[in-house]
């Protein structure tokens, strides 16, 4: 599931082979996927024109065009952005799975842009739950997980749901999915269910910093999945501290796996 490091990667790669191509083609026939424009109002708006940069705050991504509309991209629970040159050479950022995807495997195209050097940039979803939409709203974001403050961390610490549950609340810190809650959570040894009022002014500051090296590490190490409690979110799955049983139940209405030992 893309999580903040696996969209920043989707970004990266849109930065570093996409920009500054003319777009001469646009597949927007996906009326799901880009919705609410009806087909071909998105290839209305593109076609002629270039990306001139890449942005992302938590899990949204958007590209500014030289001619004034923002794509915005998401890449729902399954997304990757495949980029691929008229040599067949590809690179790719996003969700880690390959599905057995061999280059050149376009099944699960939802969306397209082709560039007048024969390139093309596709969203690819099998679930389809991406979205792809011209000039999306931002303003419902909080700040970005990867770069707040310690400040703007304790204003979003505020009420009495459960701290997992906030960390979930995009409009509180925009990043955080399930998995890096629960890995964040374990990090700091704090009970995902504990109500964020009960949190301690020592705890609420290595939650920050636990909320920090975990995005780091997984920005480096190539994404959420390559963290040590990812793995163990399972039935059976241990402690990678102690190798104690997980325990598991909903949590703000998600899956959520936690250290009965010291996670208190």
């Amino acid at each position: 599931m893309p999580e903040l490091p696996e969209v920043e990667s989707a970004r990266s790669v849109i930065e570093r082979s996409a920009l500054k191509r003319t777009i001469v083609a646009v597949d927007d026939t996906d009326s799901y996927v880009c919705r609410p424009h009806p087909p071909g109002q998105i290839r209305d708006a593109l076609v002629g024109t270039e990306l001139i940069a890449a942005h992302r705050r938590g899990k949204t991504m958007w590209c500014d065009t030289a001619t004034g509309p923002v794509l915005g991209l998401h890449l729902g629970m399954s997304g990757k952005i495949v980029i691929a040159d008229a040599d067949g050479h590809e690179v790719d950022g996003g969700d880690h799975w390959e599905y057995g995807r061999a280059p050149g495997d376009y099944r699960f195209s939802r969306f397209a842009l082709t560039f007048a050097d024969g390139g093309v940039l596709r969203l690819l979803d099998p679930r389809r739950l991406g979205r792809v939409r011209l000039d999306p709203r931002l303003d419902d974001l909080g700040p970005d997980a990867a770069t707040m403050t310690g400040a703007q961390f304790a204003r979003a610490l505020t009420g009495r749901a459960p701290i997992k549950a906030r960390l979930l609340d995009q409009h509180a810190l925009a990043g955080v999915g399930n998995l890096l809650a629960d890995e964040i959570l374990w990090r700091a040894k704090l009970n995902p269910a504990r109500p964020v009022d009960a949190i301690t002014d020592p705890e609420r500051r290595r939650l920050y910093r636990a909320l920090h090296t975990t995005i780091e590490e997984a920005l480096r190490n190539g994404g959420v999945h390559t963290l040590p409690l990812v793995p163990e979110r399972r039935p059976g799955g241990q402690c990678p501290r102690d190798h104690t049983p997980l325990v598991h139940g909903a949590v703000g209405g998600r899956t959520t796996y936690w250290c009965p030992k010291h996670q208190l």
